[in-house]
């Protein structure tokens, strides 16, 4: 599976093969393009007491709960949306792969 994914790719692929939602539902959705969200990849978690927070230091290691070249969770709005692996875009800077896409459970 591609990391690449195109948010028309993550949309409803029934709703968008619908001939009945029309031109004028195609602009009602197009209204959401423009609304920013909150993206956040987690390597991972640790939980600690403050007492050791306060003695962290610079060069302290804080081991997370995921193992080396497992998948991270990525977020959006706090939600989880995808799995994805970190990668290197360029020398300086890291990015993110999503190589799973997270079924939301939805309650009535």
């Amino acid at each position: 599976m591609s990391g690449d994914l195109e948010l028309n790719e993550l949309a409803d692929p029934v709703a968008a093969d619908d001939p009945s939602i029309g031109a004028r539902g195609a602009r009602e959705l197009g209204a959401v393009y423009d609304i920013p969200v909150t993206v956040s990849a987690v390597l991972g978690k640790s939980t600690m007491q403050v007492s050791q927070l306060l003695k962290l230091g610079r060069g302290a290691v804080v081991e997370l709960d995921r193992k080396l070249g497992e998948a991270i969770d990525i977020y959006v709005n706090n939600r989880l949306v995808a799995r994805g692996e970190v990668v290197m875009v360029d020398d300086t800077r890291l990015g993110v792969t999503m190589t799973e896409i997270v079924k939301a459970d939805r309650a009535p």
